[in-house]
């Protein structure tokens, strides 16, 4: 009972803290447990979803990447462009997820190959690719797109909105990738000892690679959900977005130093995050404020892991 309390602790608390903060936001506001808001709060945390799910496998193999909302918003760029070009909608989105992969291909690369930490190389490749948008669109938005393409974001799929749908189809196949697979296997030695993966004769770079190329297209897809449901691809779409991935993915159980992943606790800190911004709104909280109790969170959530993990140390 001890063994488990301590492995799967800080997932039921974090559970326990999610219901009851949608308990008090019922009580002050009447409408969080109303079925449209809890379609809005669904809605709201599907992109979030896959950010954090592909921030999971990057901080699980000891990396970090801050290039993400880049990626989400140059890739949906490029789809939009070639939408209002003619090409037709399934290509556009397929070319805008390969570029998506593209770009976390690069990243992965050039962390492997030159050996500089991940901060820095998407920190600068960030920077490149936000650069990149801004410059194709003049920092304009690319609106009026195809009707097809806006079904992608509002279509119904099963019942549920369709990014709500990629989201839980994404997290059904990342749980066995991650935790019955090779590349799941490998991907935490590499967070927690890439040496011994070395000396068993595995080669890192792919691996490593891998996980950034995955990262870029989860990164993608969530720009196409995006960009159908505002029928518009923004250069500055995505901002600050690997943040509220990062921490979704350090309170969900994540540690910060790799080797290990907590996909399902995860999910529950992204959860958690979209039923907090929803209750301030209802609360009629200023969006400033918002950003400000994500910086809070974060925090914590850093400080509280590390101290989890200084104990099991001791």
């Amino acid at each position: 009972m001890k063994q488990f309390l301590q492995r799967h602790g800080a997932l039921w608390l974090l559970i326990g803290f999610c219901f009851a903060m949608g308990l008090f936001l019922q009580l002050r506001t009447g409408l969080f447990f109303a079925g449209k808001n809890l379609t809005n709060v669904l809605e709201a945390s599907s992109f979030r979803l896959l950010l954090a799910i592909g921030m999971t496998f990057i901080i699980a193999a000891g990396a970090i990447d801050l290039s993400v909302g880049a990626i989400l918003s140059l890739s949906a760029i490029l789809a939009a462009k070639c939408m209002q070009n003619g090409m037709a909608v399934p290509a556009a989105v397929l070319l805008g997820l390969l570029a998506g992969t593209a770009m976390g291909t690069l990243n992965g690369a050039l962390v492997h190959f030159t050996g500089i930490n991940a901060f820095i190389i998407t920190l600068a490749t960030s920077l490149l690719y936000r650069g990149l948008a801004l410059v194709v669109t003049l920092g304009t938005p690319v609106s009026k797109l195809p009707e097809a393409f806006r079904v992608f974001g509002y279509g119904d799929f099963c019942g549920m909105e369709r990014g709500v749908s990629m989201a839980i189809v994404v997290l059904l196949l990342a749980l066995p990738l991650l935790y019955k697979m090779r590349w799941g296997h490998y991907i935490m030695t590499l967070g927690s000892n890439p040496m011994a993966l070395r000396r068993s004769g595995v080669r890192l770079g792919p691996w490593r690679i891998s996980a950034f190329a995955l990262m870029g297209f989860l990164s993608a897809l969530a720009g196409m959900i995006i960009t159908a449901r505002l029928n518009s691809a923004e250069p500055n779409a995505g901002l600050n977005m690997e943040m509220d991935a990062i921490t979704a993915v350090i309170m969900g159980g994540t540690p910060l130093h790799g080797g290990q992943a907590a996909l399902i606790g995860t999910t529950v800190a992204v959860l958690l995050l979209s039923s907090i911004r929803n209750g301030l709104t209802l609360l009629r909280v200023s969006s400033y404020y918002q950003q400000l109790i994500t910086g809070v969170i974060l925090l914590c959530a850093v400080i509280t892991a590390e101290l989890r993990q200084r104990r099991q140390r001791v």
